[in-house]
């Protein structure tokens, strides 16, 4: 019974795609040359267009805040929004603020001002760095900021866990619901991208051609694959029990079944294995996968996934569109319950591999 069962309910993207409620309308897109910084030549990326906060969520003030806080905190008001989740109606002192949590997986967190705040380190010395900028600059700073403005008083936690972020903020989640710890889980995910961050990628050619070019990305798993466009985005979804969601006619957008990851080169097929569950591979009718293009990612998840599923299994990779970077789980995710309308079993496998051969697989029954 769905009742009883973890759903994915409300859902809020800031993406290439713009920043959203609820699924992603399809459309082709293509990267964007880089202009926030100089660059000599051509440099591309799938990056988010430059948009003013305040006209999504009426009165949102982000003054001072890293990219990533305020992504967040968009992010995390359009889900809520979608979710029909009317925090606005909760007394402050009553126990359901305390029993909403907020989960945040990133993999280089408020990178922007831990940049900045380390520019000033090298400039001046820490005795006169700004110690305005340090706060905004750990980790933890964009989960927080949405706890405070959503007056949210339960569980918080960033995991970092690098292209397995995403994946792990859902498995976090989840365990909090099925303890008992908390009622209903704000879970985000997503990533900034830097000129620091793509210069050390470029540095270590592991950027597609396309990057410095107008020629479209090639396909992952294609034969003619040379590398990752990189890119940005934060998604964020609701999670709780499919009793707490239908009460107040929340979406049900998907179901989460299980999920698992090791750091563990060889364990990559069991990693899946455990995540199916009771379920057997063949009932699985899509793996959203993480390939991005890189030659070496793509054979190490080809071949885990040919081991557990053969050739049969449609396949999608929504990094086609994304771009590459470590938060990218949640995102993909919402890109495929957008995007994949078929007849094929509603259990999908969400799926990331980093190129160490860690991997983590979370399955999920579409709705």
């Amino acid at each position: 019974m769905i009742e009883n069962q973890l759903c994915i309910t409300g859902i809020g993207t800031v993406s290439p795609f713009g920043p959203l409620q609820g699924l992603i309308a399809r459309r082709e897109i293509q990267p964007r040359m880089v202009n926030a910084w100089p660059v000599e030549g051509v440099r591309r990326a799938f990056l988010v267009e430059p948009f003013r906060p305040a006209d999504v969520v009426p009165g949102l003030k982000t003054r001072r805040l890293d990219r990533l806080s305020v992504w967040c905190l968009v992010a995390a008001a359009l889900a809520v929004r979608d979710a029909r989740l009317n925090l606005e109606a909760l007394d402050l002192e009553a126990e359901e603020r305390s029993r909403i949590a907020v989960v945040l997986g990133t993999g280089f967190g408020c990178v922007e001002l831990t940049e900045s705040f380390f520019q000033g380190v090298c400039t001046y010395g820490y005795a006169q760095a700004d110690p305005i900028i340090f706060p905004e600059s750990l980790h933890n700073a964009p989960s927080s900021h949405v706890a405070r403005i959503l007056g949210l008083r339960g569980p918080n936690i960033t995991l970092t866990h690098k292209g397995m972020s995403g994946e792990g903020a859902l498995i976090q989640a989840s365990a909090l619901l099925r303890t008992g710890q908390a009622d209903a889980v704000i879970v985000l995910a997503g990533d900034t991208l830097t000129r620091p961050i793509y210069e050390w990628l470029e540095a270590a050619s592991v950027l597609s051609k396309s990057c410095f070019g107008a020629t479209a990305p090639p396909q992952p798993f294609a034969p003619e694959r040379d590398g990752f466009v990189p890119g940005e985005g934060v998604a964020a979804v609701v999670m709780e029990s499919g009793r707490r969601a239908m009460a107040r006619g929340a979406p049900i957008y998907a179901v989460f079944r299980a999920g698992f990851s090791s750091s563990n080169p060889e364990a990559a097929a069991s990693v899946i294995r455990k995540a199916l569950s009771a379920s057997t591979p063949d009932e699985v009718g899509m793996v959203i996968a993480s390939a991005n293009g890189s030659r070496l990612l793509d054979d190490l998840e080809r071949a885990t996934l040919r081991k557990v599923f053969g050739d049969s299994t449609p396949i999608v990779t929504p990094k086609t569109v994304l771009g590459e970077f470590d938060g990218s789980g949640i995102l993909r995710l919402v890109i495929a319950l957008s995007w994949v309308k078929s007849k094929l079993p509603p259990l999908v496998l969400l799926l990331a591999t980093s190129p160490g051969g860690a991997c983590a697989a979370i399955s999920c029954e579409l709705r």
